[in-house]
């Protein structure tokens, strides 16, 4: 049968090869290639293995095809607007900004501006001379000692054992260079983090890493020594993770090597699974005792949480526990389902969650609703690339946006899609020190500065051309939205926007009622 076309071919190749050996022995050198197929195809066809056993030898290259097949979508196959997560467009521009170019385009949009998503902003003939000084603004409410002056653009959490260690270096000293901060990611506060003096926001997730007991609890005193360390700005508690709500951090065993170990405090080897929530509190009001108890910990300096918006009424819950305790966060991170990480199940990360887009609104309006929104910063974090997406965020609902992966573009990533295998390519996202040596550290620092600075001054120059003299004076009604039908409509039209303490009044507005009456600061 044809299947067998080509084991058969290499049968009758040796026949001859055997046969022109006596007039021609150079043609022995030709068995070198042909015995090693013969014998493939012998045990494929001994070996019951699928589609092997039914096409020997020439099934491999199924196989072959099947391991290049991202590469060849990604280099031949994809355009510039295709790819996922983040598409070639967006990719060049991150290089080319990191690398010191322009990143302009010519020739107009490529865009179909009247395809059903898409979003753009209204601009304004009276153009704003927006100052310098609306680059950073300041996070820490009432209740912080150490209020942190914070770049509106920030390195989003990326652990340690996700990223190498030249990665998360060249970062750091980005971020150092660029004067704005790096997240550690729930991997926990590693020497690498401080190696070039960044300021830095230390997230604490489920699995307490880096200041946890031998059975996993919160260790008090390890963490207040860790976080009065001065470059220590931030401290954010992660509840949820976009990539992968409640479902807890995840670092395959394959990077746990001795180091990441020893730092976290978990079995070399072996995955290293966050709980899916915290053992320290399991209700909306423990979750503000807990900020409390950390703030106290580290000397009054910010301390806010970070979360992916599921049921809107756990959200209303924990406002609901501010109002009952009177515990304030001084951030809330929002991050949006289409978030990245190094690993997750598959479902989790295509079907639970809001988006970011969706999530912003709610949370804004849930805040002012309240009475609480001027004492709170929110950070966006999600599909931020460029000064449009601060813009659009900030507009929403936002105060502060964070990234992550365009970050990992700046240091070298080529969205190969294997940050969870341990074989990055390109040395960003592995524990191979090998691999990890190709990145080099000096020269990936100054593109993560330099990404940074070009984004915040498209950011800044949007800004002035929407007549907006501050960031604080965008509104939803700046971005539009268009619909199905081709119609446009802004932000404003598209999500309830509350006024200030109208949750605390009846009737509570429709969009809201049945999440606030189920809403409890004693249970999620």
């Amino acid at each position: 049968m044809w299947r067998y076309l080509f084991y058969a071919l290499s049968l009758v190749a040796i026949v001859l090869v055997a046969a022109l050996i006596p007039s021609h022995p150079g043609a022995a050198w030709a068995l070198l290639a042909i015995l090693p197929l013969i014998a493939l195809g012998v045990y494929d066809i001994a070996s019951p293995r699928n589609v092997l056993s039914n096409y020997p030898v020439i099934g491999h290259l199924r196989y072959i095809m099947e391991f290049i097949s991202p590469e060849i979508r990604q280099y031949f196959l994809e355009d510039d607007k295709s790819g996922r997560p983040f598409n070639r467009q967006q990719r060049d521009l991150i290089k080319a900004r990191a690398a010191g170019s322009s990143g302009t385009h010519p020739f107009g949009t490529e865009y179909d501006v009247f395809q059903s998503g898409f979003d753009f902003a209204l601009h304004s003939l009276d153009v704003k001379q927006v100052p310098k000084t609306a680059e950073r603004i300041s996070v820490g409410g009432p209740q912080c000692d150490h209020p942190y002056d914070s770049s509106r653009l920030n390195i989003s959490a990326m652990s340690f054992g996700a990223l190498s260690s030249h990665a998360v270096l060249a970062m750091n000293k980005g971020a150092a260079m660029g004067g704005f901060a790096q997240d550690t990611g729930e991997g926990g506060l590693t020497p690498y983090h401080l190696e070039h003096g960044a300021d830095v926001i230390w997230e604490i997730g489920s699995g307490y890493f880096g200041c946890r007991t031998q059975d996993g609890r919160f260790d008090d005193e390890d963490f207040r020594k860790k976080a009065s360390n001065s470059l220590v700005k931030m401290i954010e508690i992660k509840l949820s993770q976009g990539a992968k709500p409640s479902h807890g951090g995840m670092l395959p065993g394959s990077k746990v090597n001795a180091e990441i170990a020893r730092i976290r405090e978990v079995p070399q080897g072996q995955d290293c699974l966050s709980p899916a929530a915290h053992p320290e509190f399991n209700t909306p009001r423990g979750l503000l005792d807990f900020v409390a108890r950390l703030r106290g910990l580290c000397g009054g300096k910010p301390v806010g949480f970070k979360l992916c918006i599921g049921r809107r009424s756990e959200f209303l819950g924990i406002c609901k526990a501010m109002l009952a305790t009177g515990i304030l966060p001084d951030f809330i991170t929002v991050d949006g389902a289409e978030g990245g990480t190094g690993a997750a199940p598959v479902e989790l990360s295509d079907r639970l969650g809001l988006t970011i887009n969706e999530a912003l609104p709610f949370v804004h309006s849930a805040l002012v609703g309240c009475g609480l929104r001027d004492k709170i910063r929110v950070i966006a974090s999600g599909k931020v690339v460029t000064g449009f997406d601060m813009v659009h965020k900030i507009a929403i609902g936002a105060d502060i946006c964070n990234v992550a992966r365009p970050m990992m573009f700046a240091v070298g990533c080529i969205q190969a899609l294997r940050c969870h295998t341990n074989t990055c390519p390109t040395g960003v996202a592995t524990q191979d020190k090998r691999r990890a040596r190709a990145l080099k550290i000096d020269d990936r620092a100054e593109h993560v500065k330099r990404y940074h600075r070009a984004t915040l001054d498209s950011f800044i120059e949007i800004t002035g051309a929407m007549g907006a003299a501050d960031p604080a004076q965008l509104t939803p009604q700046h971005i539009l939205h268009r619909m199905p039908d081709q119609q446009a409509r802004d932000y404003g039209q598209l999500h309830r926007y509350l006024r200030p303490g109208e949750l605390l009044s009846e009737p509570v507005p429709d969009p809201f009622a049945d999440d606030w009456a189920r809403a409890s600061a004693e249970h999620f």
